[in-house]
């Protein structure tokens, strides 16, 4: 099938919306649904289920994206390596604050003050004063002293436990893998089925992206999951490496204090935006939806927050996967979502936050899409049209958050998929050949086609020439809707 039309008109909000598939949403019935409700990027994860339903998943995606005339995205996210306890002997235990409670390796059942830790490397790499939260932060220990085989700790927080709890280190660098044999195995499967980005779990360091994104050689784009405080750390070479971030609340907030969450969270997005890269927020943004028709205050305020800050797309998690409301919940943030982009205060901050030419030290790409920007302000024209193989002028254009759609022409088809992530972009694949004049009537034809221009209007248009080199944003052109 050819994608020459793949914009619904119904949607024309910048900020993209991820959901997560599961039990409650993968049929191709709901797909189909949550696609017409405003589902941009549908997740699909490998912490759970088996590798020949996540085939499957895909399939149905391509099939509803097919019946649907859009680009929609598909994101594999690896589960990465999993820290969890052992077993209990009457599967759960109640301890005290104060009490000593050791972590062994002795995989005998534990009890009220000892369990099994199937991580040696754990017990090898902490030390005294390190801290174990277990249980998403419910129960809270540190380390007093440490043996060879066992790390015996004082329980600062916490009164119950049970079998195989997970269990979070905020203050060292594991020296584990950011890629298990498990996820080695499911990024061959999610590449071999065509997905458009590969989220990688548990980031510590700039070498973890750079791993994944050897084993992927450009078949996908790959996002690295900030979830680990260390990352932040490193945070800058990691964006170098990687093709997006995708900021993971939920483990980042057990590890962090809850009150520096939202200061990173601006801080976060605000640096990958400047990097020209997208990114995604994630984690609890409408969880109470997962059994309720309608969200809390606060969490509608939390993805307005989101969106404010500039990210490129909000992510429901179980929201969609296993709750009992997906479609309202998409519907929900799809309203928050244009809500707070139609808001004058939320088109000053975006404003405000444009990237100057004199900013990106004499880059001359970066500088016309910089002037494209400002010419569409100009002349008022009714979108901006972009022209790229790689996706690079169209990344550069949407870093700029501009107020008006940005339509981007492109000849390859896994560029179109892919850049439906990124904040304002609506891909179209054009897959003959053409010179620029081709190309700008082209994109009065399609702006024209999908309404977003009419006759007497006008679009800016960029594009690198000659076609074909990736990087090179070297020509603006003012176009007439005839």
């Amino acid at each position: 099938m050819q994608f020459l039309t793949n914009i619904d008109t119904n949607y024309r909000r910048n900020t993209k919306i991820v959901a997560t598939l599961g039990p409650a949403s993968n049929s191709p019935k709901m797909i189909d649904k949550l696609i017409k409700t405003g589902v941009n990027v549908f997740r699909v994860n490998f912490s759970h289920g088996d590798p020949a339903d996540h085939i499957q998943t895909i399939k149905d995606i391509r099939a509803a994206s097919d019946k649907n005339d859009r680009h929609i995205v598909v994101l594999a996210d690896l589960q990465g390596p999993k820290l969890r306890l052992g077993t209990f002997k009457d599967t759960k235990v109640t301890i005290k604050k104060g009490q000593s409670f050791t972590f062994d390796s002795d995989k005998t059942p534990g009890d009220e003050t000892r369990v099994y830790l199937p991580h040696p490397e754990v017990i090898k790499t902490l030390k005294k004063g390190d801290r174990i939260y277990l249980d998403d932060g419910k129960v809270r220990v540190e380390v007093t002293s440490k043996k060879d085989s066992a790390l015996v700790t004082k329980v600062i927080a916490g009164q119950a436990l049970s079998d195989r709890k997970g269990f979070n280190l905020p203050d060292v660098t594991l020296p584990i893998p950011a890629l298990t044999a498990k996820d080695r195995k499911d990024l061959r499967i999610a590449l071999d089925a065509g997905v458009d980005w590969i989220a990688q779990s548990f980031v510590q360091t700039p070498a973890d992206v750079a791993e994944a994104k050897k084993l992927i050689a450009g078949r996908a784009g790959l996002i690295a999951k900030i979830e680990k405080p260390v990352a932040l750390k490193n945070i800058g070479e990691i964006i170098d490496i990687c093709d997006g971030i995708m900021l993971a609340r939920g483990d980042l907030g057990v590890e962090i204090p809850a009150e520096d969450v939202p200061s990173v969270q601006k801080r976060i997005v605000k640096y990958t935006r400047n990097r020209g890269k997208p990114i995604i927020v994630a984690t609890q943004m409408l969880e109470s939806m997962i059994t309720s028709p309608a969200p809390t205050r606060a969490e509608a305020s939390d993805v307005a927050t989101a969106i404010y800050d500039g990210a490129d797309a909000v992510m429901l998690s179980g929201e969609t996967a296993v709750g009992q409301y997906p479609i309202e919940a998409v519907s929900m943030m799809n309203r928050i979502a244009s809500r707070v982009e139609q808001d004058k205060i939320y088109r000053k901050i975006m404003h405000e936050d444009h990237i100057s030419a004199r900013e990106e030290d004499g880059d001359a790409s970066d500088a016309i899409t910089i002037a494209a920007d400002e010419v569409a302000d100009i002349v008022k024209a009714a979108a901006i049209v972009t022209y790229t193989t790689s996706g690079s002028t169209a990344l550069r254009m949407a870093k700029q958050r501009p107020s008006r759609p940005i339509i981007c022409l492109t000849q390859n088809l896994d560029t179109a998929r892919r850049l439906n992530l990124s904040y304002g972009v609506r891909s179209v694949y054009v897959p003959e050949e053409m010179e620029f004049e081709g190309i700008v009537q082209k994109a009065v034809d399609i702006a024209k086609k999908l309404k977003f221009a009419k006759k007497g209007q006008r679009l800016v248009i960029t594009a690198g020439v000659p076609f074909g080199t990736p990087g090179s944003t070297n020509t603006l052109r003012i176009a007439w809707v005839s």
